[in-house]
């Protein structure tokens, strides 16, 4: 892919297949493609280009089931198996998680759904996340398929972090560049007046890790800049005060409207996108339609992040690579 969405830029011309960008700086839709199919190493290789180009790419129309699913992942990585799901994803497929799933989340802990979200991303900037990025080795990309949507409602947002750290101002760039910050999982929860099951659990099973807050990305090289609301809690030696009002402008920057593009779900639609260079932001606006939503997620293993001055990111609790 190059630059402008045509054909080039590191893989070949593959005839029928079409790239069109759908954003200034991040997504773009392939058409061309059957995903189901047995892929010609150049449409893996040309698609493989557009998600690291365009961070997202989008796929409608397509018939993957469970094991076709798997088997496209494969093309392009070892996906995770996970150690815990809910009833809702298809136990003969441990690599795919349905996030159906996230539902049962509250009642684990003795919360409705909509109070435990409420709790979880009381702030629009809370929502905005990376898959896992809580581990030493977040997932590389995660890519995601949509079986039923609801009519209206139920868009997803992505923001490519690239484009965020190079739009900040070059003393800006050069500050941040060299600090590091502790990502958490539970950062931000509000907890129930008295005994919070959900706190205990935290408590018990805490994954943290430090990573840089300007990543180099393995593939392209670009610097990302590596922030997210859901799990970053402090920027290593700041202050609490000065680590928040950084924070807040970095996330504030992060996801400025012309560096996202949003996505609105069709029956057959894949999103496949490089988890290492964007965060993105789950719908919010269909809990209350009372429309069916279910989608099935492969994540693919992914790296110790590294930050500029070529250090890898150190785990504080509860994670270490290739452990899930």
């Amino acid at each position: 892919m190059t630059t402008d969405g045509t054909t080039g830029g590191g893989a070949e011309h593959v005839a029928g297949v079409e790239v069109r960008p759908v954003a200034g700086h991040i997504g773009a839709e392939i058409t061309g493609v059957d995903l189901a199919a047995d892929l010609d190493d150049s449409v893996v290789a040309a698609i493989r280009a557009a998600v690291l180009r365009w961070k997202v790419v989008f796929f409608r129309g397509q018939r993957l089931d469970h094991a076709r699913h798997v088997a496209f992942a494969r093309r392009f990585g070892e996906p995770v198996v996970l150690r815990r799901r809910g009833s809702a994803s298809p136990a003969e497929f441990p690599e795919i998680e349905t996030t159906a799933d996230r539902l049962e989340l509250g009642g684990r802990f003795g919360m409705e759904h909509d109070e435990w979200l409420r709790r979880r991303r009381h702030t629009l900037l809370r929502g905005w996340h990376c898959d896992h990025g809580a581990r030493i080795d977040p997932p590389a990309a995660t890519i995601l398929r949509a079986e039923t949507v609801p009519p209206y409602g139920g868009d997803t947002t992505w923001s490519n972090l690239a484009a965020a750290y190079a739009g900040l101002s070059g003393p800006m760039r050069e500050f941040v560049a060299g600090l590091r910050a502790e990502h958490r999982l539970g950062v931000g929860y509000q907890p129930r007046p008295g005994d919070d099951a959900y706190v205990r659990h935290l408590l018990d099973h805490q994954v943290a890790s430090l990573h840089p807050l300007v990543r180099v990305h393995p593939e392209t090289r670009e610097r990302v800049l590596y922030v997210n609301g859901y799990y970053v809690e402090q920027i290593a030696d700041l202050s609490r005060a000065e680590s928040r009002a950084v924070l807040d402008m970095l996330l504030e920057q992060a996801v400025r409207p012309e560096y996202t593009v949003r996505f609105r779900w069709e029956p057959g639609s894949v999103a496949f996108w490089d988890n290492r260079a964007t965060i993105h932001l789950a719908p919010s606006d269909n809990a209350h339609l009372d429309f069916p939503r279910t989608m099935h997620r492969v994540m693919l293993a992914g790296e110790v992040p590294v930050g500029v001055d070529d250090k890898p990111s150190e785990p504080i609790t509860g994670t270490e690579p290739g452990r899930w």
